[in-house]
């Protein structure tokens, strides 16, 4: 990336949040509770605003660091894919090819007050930038959480059982590259 970069791409933020750290310990605490309740947002809730807050801070320097290396460039920002159907029952408890043992009560939580205000974040971050925009794959991907019938996102793990930790498939990348592919376009077109 330099000065004559077009559009540069980014999807990033859920490390920094700890998502993966956040499914192990609601599997753990999910365990322990024999699958009732919202044991996980019970003993991490608390902290999700921090954990938030620092993505927001560092997509913001991010975007910044972009911007200075890549003066003309667009960036656009990829969001995440729904990974949490609406109605978490639809989720088997104790299905490693779906949460494992995340009860639904931590699914909801998982779903409403991490990964769609994470979202939030990277949106409202890449909209201080007039260089940027944010390429949302959260709404089109609705109906093909982990737990629906035609996912584009793996669970804990796929079958056999390979360790897959709630990333896309195939179908799920399609997706995205669908939708990155329109947002390069309406950039440089």
């Amino acid at each position: 990336m330099g000065p004559d970069t077009d559009v540069i791409t980014v999807g990033v933020g859920g490390n920094t949040l700890g998502f993966a750290e956040l499914l192990t310990q609601c599997q753990q605490r999910g365990e322990q509770s024999g699958g009732e309740g919202t044991p996980c947002k019970d003993a991490l809730g608390s902290g999700v605003q921090d954990r938030l807050k620092k993505v927001r801070q560092d997509y913001d320097r991010m975007l910044t660091v972009l911007h200075e290396r890549a003066p003309k460039a667009k960036i656009l920002a990829v969001g995440y894919p729904t990974v949490i159907p609406n109605d978490a029952s639809t989720c088997t408890f104790g299905d490693r090819t779906q949460f494992g043992k995340i009860t639904h009560g931590d699914l909801a939580w998982l779903r409403q007050d991490v990964l769609e205000p994470l979202n939030k974040t990277i949106k409202d971050s890449t909209g201080t930038q007039d260089a940027a925009d944010y390429v949302d794959l959260y709404a089109p991907s609705q109906s093909h959480s982990v737990c629906d019938d035609s996912k584009w996102v793996e669970g804990i793990v796929t079958v056999p059982n390979q360790l897959s930790v709630v990333h896309p498939n195939a179908a799920g990348h399609r997706n995205a590259a669908n939708y990155v592919e329109e947002a390069m376009l309406n950039t440089i077109g």
